[in-house]
C-alpha cells in the first residue's frame, strides 16, 4: 500500500501544479480538486512521515496557488475602483 501511495502523491506533484496553472478559462482542476485527493491520503492512515511531508508540502502549494489568486484578484479590483473613481 505504501508503494501506491508514494505512485499517487508522485503524480500529483508531477500534474498538479499544470492543471492549477491551465489555461485561459482557469485551473484544468480547482484546488478543492487536488485538495480533496491528498485528504484522502491522510485518511487512510497508512502513510509514514516522509508521505506525510510530501502531502504537506503539496497542500502548501494548494494554499499558495489560492493566495495568488485571490491577491491578483484583490489588485484587480482596486485598479478598477481607482480608474472609476477618477473618471466619476
Amino acid at each position: 500500500m505504501s508503494n501506491l501511495i508514494d505512485q499517487d502523491i508522485t503524480h500529483i506533484r508531477r500534474v498538479m501544479p499544470l492543471s492549477l496553472s491551465g489555461d485561459l478559462g482557469g485551473p484544468i482542476l480547482p484546488p478543492s480538486y487536488w485538495r480533496q485527493r491528498l485528504h484522502r491520503l491522510l485518511d487512510t492512515g497508512l502513510i509514514n512521515k516522509g508521505q506525510l511531508c510530501e502531502i504537506d508540502s503539496l497542500l502548501l502549494i494548494i494554499d499558495l496557488h489560492e493566495l495568488n489568486i485571490a491577491s491578483a484578484a484583490a489588485a484587480g479590483s482596486k485598479k478598477a475602483a481607482m480608474r472609476r473613481s477618477r473618471h466619476a
